[in-house]
């Protein structure tokens, strides 16, 4: 029997491909060739034309124009010329430059330092079919290369007669280890059965050879073990009934301890479980900014570059609070502290002073805010080659603050916001702000955890008033930025 190659199919498909890629770069090649020839032509056809038409230009005689012209759209791969005075005016248009595009060729033509007009000639363009048919050599041949290949192949990788032995040798083993294990553990069975009866038998033969002194030694030791079996299984019962009354006595004083871890446990599975409640109110919220400083550069910093800096972005983050909550539309939430930025960045807890207040919406706003400003900020202090760092903010309730800090510090980007909220301060925003979840969250806080991705146009140009309000007050203040 007669086995095809392995996989012939998938190398048919390959060769299938490698001839499409030899054709498309054929026809790349031969296009670009073609092209750069005959824009050659094209650049020399146009100025030997204005030689021929600079007098009948200079008259403008369209009769003795046309007829020049006529004599160079008869080139085959001309489709029209367009022949313009000095004006810009068409003279003469020859050609069918409509029903087929291509490059086209303009030039002015001169008397002396005077413009007595212009030529515009089209070339046809070679389209693919045209080239395939112009390589069709090429093009049967590869084609023929490519079958021949693949039936050399299919002749050559047919597996042999012993390769097809050796993998029937193979596949019998392997169907020997996969079944043979069920019968052997039943042919061993057999085998023990059959060796227990012999033995049995020749123990028969053994005890009909034994004197009968033997027997009743046999039969007194034989009494003496059952009687010493009984005994110490009577001992074993008296001492499990001692163990379970000590047991009972020892169970009774430690019930109060674990009566007491049980409620630790409790009490912090219910803590934990207030955290990630998402029922949660929102009464106020606390917005972190921290510097992105991947290479701790700030601690390296001399402090009378530092103190300057960090009393610049203080002060930039306080007049940003300031600045924001005038906006009618946060009316109603107010802080509860001023910013004083460190070396771990800063915080600002807002708070809503009744029940209207968009105190979570204010927080995002706040943290964005100061983002634009600090990129205004660091980008100024890069052109002027000073110290400055970037910045990532995040936005949370009093009580997951703690957990944001941490999300800040592990997974928070340079000039990224990060917003971990219970719905109702989601519920807030999803008006005006679009967020996003953090891709294969390792930890529950990731999960919950949203990503600043956008806000409205409105919300955008406040923020924008904002930041330049802000900006504003720094100039008077004369603030060196």
């Amino acid at each position: 029997m007669t086995y095809l190659a392995p996989r012939q199919g998938l190398f048919a498909i390959i060769l299938l491909v490698s001839f499409c890629l030899q054709t498309l770069l054929l026809v790349i090649s031969t296009d670009q060739q073609l092209s750069n020839s005959r824009a050659l032509k094209g650049e020399q056809m146009v100025a030997q034309l204005i030689d021929e038409a600079r007098l009948s230009l200079e008259n403008e005689d369209r009769v003795s124009l046309s007829v020049i012209a006529n004599r160079y759209t008869s080139e085959q791969d001309v489709t029209r010329i367009l022949i313009k005075d000095n004006n810009d005016d068409i003279l003469v248009p020859v050609g069918n430059a409509p029903m087929q595009q291509g490059d086209t060729i303009r030039q002015i033509a001169t008397n002396g330092d005077a413009v007595i007009g212009s030529v515009a000639l089209t070339l046809k363009d070679v389209s693919k079919g045209e080239i395939i048919a112009m390589q069709w050599p090429f093009v049967i041949g590869t084609m023929l290369l490519h079958l021949l290949l693949w039936l050399i192949y299919g002749y050559l990788a047919r597996p042999t007669k012993e390769q097809i032995n050796a993998l029937s040798r193979d596949i019998q083993e392997l169907y020997r280890d996969q079944y043979r294990p069920v019968d052997q553990r039943g042919y061993d069975r057999e085998l023990e059965r059959q060796s227990a009866s012999h033995l049995a038998d020749s123990q028969v033969a053994t005890d009909n050879t034994v004197n009968a002194t033997d027997d009743e030694v046999t039969n007194a030791r034989k009494f003496n073990v059952h009687n010493e079996v009984n005994e110490y299984l009577r001992t074993q019962q008296n001492q499990e009934t001692g163990s379970d009354t000590d047991n009972l006595a020892s169970g009774s004083e430690g019930s109060e301890s674990e009566i007491a871890d049980t409620d630790e446990v409790t009490s912090q599975a219910a803590s934990h479980t207030s955290k990630l409640s998402a029922t949660r109110s929102v009464d106020s919220v606390k917005v972190q900014v921290v510097f992105h400083d991947e290479f701790n550069m700030l601690e390296r910093l001399a402090p009378a570059q530092r103190l300057p800096y960090l009393a610049l972005c203080t002060q930039l983050f306080n007049q940003a609070v300031t600045e924001l909550l005038r906006q009618p539309l946060l009316l109603g939430v107010s802080a509860m502290n001023e910013a004083h930025f460190e070396d771990n960045g800063a915080s600002v807890v807002l708070k809503a002073d009744n029940s209207h207040a968009k105190v979570a919406l204010a927080g995002v706003m706040l943290a964005k805010l100061y983002l634009m400003l600090n990129k205004i900020i660091h980008d100024k202090h890069i052109e002027l080659s000073r110290f400055a760092l970037p910045a990532k903010a995040g936005v949370s309730d009093d009580a997951q603050s703690e957990p944001m800090t941490h999300l800040l510090q592990s997974i928070g980007k340079k000039e990224q916001l990060l917003i971990l909220l219970p719905n109702a301060g989601l519920k807030q925003i999803s008006n005006h702000v679009q967020v996003h979840n953090i891709m294969r969250p390792t930890t529950v806080y990731e999960r919950e955890c949203a990503i600043f991705d956008g806000a409205n146009d409105s919300l955008i140009q406040r923020l924008a008033d904002v930041r330049n309000a802000v900006l504003m007050i720094e100039d008077e203040d004369e603030l060196h930025i």
